[in-house]
Order: C-alpha cells, then structure tokens, then sequence
C-alpha cells in the first residue's frame, strides 16, 4: 500500500492528527511494527490506510521519518528521562513577560540551553510591554545569542511576523505570561486557552494541555506547548553547558586546565567584569551548581 508523508501537528492520548503533504488532515494510530518508537508534535511520518481526511475515519503511521532537530527537557536536572518536546523545529520562541508574572531569568537561561544542545536559534519574546517596560530585561541579553521582540497590547509586531514566517517555530513559556494570547493573534480561530495569574503564587495557570502545530497564513508553522514551570537539562553534560554561552567562551582560553569555570581560578570572572557579561556568567554559574548537585545522590549511590 502506497503511503503519503506529513507533519504530526498534535497528539492525544494515542492518537496522532496529520496534516499530510496534500493538505489533508487525517488521524492515525501508531503501526505496531513502530514498537516503542516515540512520535510527537512536528514529526514527519509516512502514513496508509483511510486517508480521505473525515471526521470518523483512522489512518496509520508506519513510519516515523529522520528528525533534523529535537527540543528536549528533563522533569529536573536530576531526573535520567528525557523527553522530546517537538521534533524538526527551526527555531524556539521563548516567551515571558514584563511583569505579572515578573521574568524567570532561570527559565530564559534554561531555554537558551536546551535551544543550543537542539541546534536551533532562539527568539526572546517580550509580551506585556505596556504594562511594564522591557528595557531591563533586553539589556540583560545584550551580546547573547538570542533575538528579542517585543509584544504590545497583544499584538504581534511585524518584526515578530517576519521572523516566524517559512519558520517552525516552538513557543514555550511559564503559564501566564500570555503564550496562548499571542498564538490566538498569531493564528486567528486557534481558540487556544488562555488563563490569568494566581494572586496568591504569581504563578500563572497551566491552559494548554497538548503541543499543537498551527498553520500561519504568512506561511510556516508555531508549536504551541503547555505552561512549563520547570526545565531540567540532566541530558546536557556541564561540559557542553557552556556552549550553550557563547558570549563567555572566549574567556574561557586562559583558564587552567580541566577549569569547572565554577572555581576561584576560573578566567572567567575577569573576563566577564571587563566584558560587562557578569550577569550572564552568574547565570552559567548557577546552571552549573544546579547540574552538580542534582548529581550528587547519584554518585552516593554508585560507590554504595
């Protein structure tokens, strides 16, 4: 039976809705040939049976085709598992706020790293400017390898448009920092949930539920993901970590052999004073500790 190729464009529970190449959407079920295999949001598949597209119909997959690129996330730094987010993006638009819920610089910086460790670009997207200004929070990633835009009152600007157009481009973001607003002005008639901020935590409350890829009339693609309040990077090695930095390796040429660039002979702290880049080692710093303490247990349980 001939098979016809498309993009997973979101899962549920099992099942796999498929717009193919023809412009078809149909939903399928995993062939039990794949075994184990994982298929999630923007894969690329071969799929059979009833591909006429109706609401009742079911297809399959039977193949899952190679992935250029994975963005991936661990529960914690701790935690051995990792999970694919979204598969075959070209870029990851990492959205926060101004305020309400104030910027989790952590979380930027943790996105910034599972970008690098995917080898995608990353977008800094900047919503509720005016309500608060943004100047700060740009001026803390000047010279770091990220773009950032700005979103006011809800609308995204041109430059975001440009920027997203023949793209595949991943929205992640901490609930509430108005994700879902934006895909919703992004994709007129998405309809995604949106929701506000707990008084009490400041915390915002998760809406999305599922990674969805969503059509842009400009051409190209969003993923909008659920809120995620933690990032964990145990599949990134503190020896690649500091890639993921690129502003800060070049200072890294005059340190000692074998330098944890956590240390009081690490050149890096000249290095970052003369380079007005203090911030962005504290930041590399604490992903450091964060990863070496997390592995702590581990290795008490090894020489057990």
């Amino acid at each position: 039976m001939d098979s016809v190729a498309g993009m997973v464009i979101t899962v549920d529970r099992g099942r796999f809705t498929v717009r193919l190449d023809n412009h078809t959407t149909v939903y399928a079920i995993k062939a039990r040939e794949l075994g184990r295999k994982g298929i999630v949001t923007g894969d690329r598949v071969d799929v059979v049976g009833d591909l006429a597209g109706h609401a009742d119909s079911q297809a399959r997959i039977v193949r899952r085709l190679e992935r250029t690129s994975n963005l991936r996330r661990t529960a914690d730094d701790a935690d051995p598992v990792e999970r694919v987010i979204v598969a075959n993006a070209t870029q990851l638009g990492i959205v926060t706020s101004t305020i309400n819920p104030d910027p989790n610089i952590g979380f930027i910086d943790r996105a910034l790293v599972a970008a690098a460790d995917a080898g995608v670009p990353a977008l800094l997207i900047i919503t509720k400017c005016d309500l608060h200004a943004p100047d700060d929070l740009i001026s803390a990633y000047l010279g770091v390898a990220v773009t950032c835009i700005t979103v006011t009152a809800k609308q995204p600007s041109p430059s975001l448009l440009q920027l997203l157009t023949g793209q595949r481009t991943v929205l992640i973001g901490p609930s509430g920092v108005g994700k879902s607003t934006l895909v919703n002005a992004l994709v007129p008639g998405a309809d995604r949930g949106t929701g506000g901020v707990n008084t009490v935590t400041g915390k915002g409350r998760h809406t999305s539920t599922s990674a969805m890829a969503l059509e842009l009339q400009t051409g190209g693609w969003i993923i909008d993901t659920p809120g995620i309040r933690s990032f964990g990077l145990a599949h990134v090695s503190a020896a690649d970590l500091i890639g993921a930095f690129p502003e800060l390796a070049l200072g890294t040429a005059q340190c000692p052999r074998a330098c944890s660039h956590d240390e009081q002979e690490c050149a890096l702290d000249e290095w970052a004073a003369a380079n007005a880049l203090a911030d962005r080692l504290a930041g590399l710093r604490r992903l450091l500790r964060s990863m070496a303490e997390a592995d702590r247990p581990h290795s008490a349980d090894r020489n057990s």
